[in-house]
């Protein structure tokens, strides 16, 4: 049987300042709000017997969720993609959100994971006509700030063999519960020393990281992937966004791993981390090894942008 990954010196971009706080928190479960070790779902859900549903990742800071009607958009674009009718209007699964961050007493440094599956089985089975519920709908919101030493220390990457699947086979712009493949991919990075895992694309090309996008900076040029084997990040988009706005080329194209061992500096993006460097890709250190000038601007870039979205809320 094979030795279980290790958590030794873990510095992934979702390590977590730990708060004691989360052990009293209320889960939302289809309307109503329970303690977090008394919070479940059936075995007979269509999330846990198939993984069928759809999900986002949601930050709130200062008192406003952190672009939410991008979330939103993805959330029931995807739903619809599935044919998994939600429920619930935006204005109502919006107010769950608010029910459950004002159950909590929540104002600011919290992470909010909403899920939606397509409900209760009559018995075991892919057939979405033997589901017998409405969907079920958990939001999760828990006291959580990214680790600094994420962004003081930065992570390493190790290219993973498993490959990002073609729109063809599991369309990766789908923020749906079916994770199986990447976490094949960040076992395979944790049993090789890294902390994420980097992985390619069906023709070979440079894609995503298993949780997280992932950009490089070559020659004041910023990378990221097409976007056609990979989900397509709010945070990813955001940068582009605060490039492109401040004069900084950015390019959605198609790279190997050759442009990545030489690149200048190296970063990824997440809801929860932000801009987080890449310091090592395959035992090749990045730059200097350190969050490179680019990074370190497009993070403040970043920052301010979410400043600056606060000012607009509704």
């Amino acid at each position: 049987m094979p030795e279980q990954p290790t958590t030794r010196s873990y510095r992934g971009t979702h390590n977590s300042v730990p708060d004691e706080r989360n052990e009293r928190v209320l889960i939302y479960v289809n309307g109503q709000l329970t303690p977090r070790n008394q919070a479940v779902v059936s075995v007979f859900d269509s999330g846990f017997l198939l993984g069928d549903g759809v999900w986002e990742g949601i930050r709130l800071h200062n008192d406003t969720f952190v672009f939410l009607d991008e979330h939103l958009d993805r959330l029931y674009q995807g739903a619809k993609a599935i044919g998994l009718a939600i429920g619930l209007s935006r204005a109502e699964l919006t107010e769950a959100l608010w029910q459950t961050i004002r159950a909590n007493d929540m104002h600011d440094g919290v992470h909010v994971r909403l899920m939606v599956t397509r409900g209760i089985k009559k018995t075991p089975s892919q057939d979405p006509r033997l589901t017998k519920s409405g969907p079920t709908i958990v939001i999760i919101a828990e006291h959580k700030r990214a680790n600094p030493t994420a962004w003081a220390q930065g992570v390493r990457l190790f290219t993973s063999t498993i490959r990002r699947p073609p729109p063809d086979t599991l369309d990766q712009k789908l923020n749906c519960h079916s994770k199986l493949h990447e976490i094949i991919a960040l076992n395979q990075a944790i049993q090789a020393g890294a902390d994420e895992a980097l992985m390619l694309d069906v023709h070979g090309a440079v894609s995503t990281c298993n949780a997280t996008n992932f950009f490089i900076v070559v020659k004041g040029q910023v990378w990221t992937s097409t976007g056609q084997h990979c989900l397509n990040g709010i945070t990813r988009r955001k940068v582009i966004e605060v490039c492109r706005a401040n004069g900084i080329p950015v390019f959605e194209r198609d790279f190997s791993l050759v442009d990545v061992y030489a690149a200048d500096e190296a970063f990824v993006t997440g809801t929860f981390g932000g801009l987080t460097p890449v310091i090592e890709v395959d035992g090749r250190t990045i730059g200097d090894g350190q969050a490179g000038v680019l990074t370190r601007r497009l993070r403040e870039l970043y920052l301010a942008l979410i400043e600056a979205s606060l000012e607009h809320k509704p």
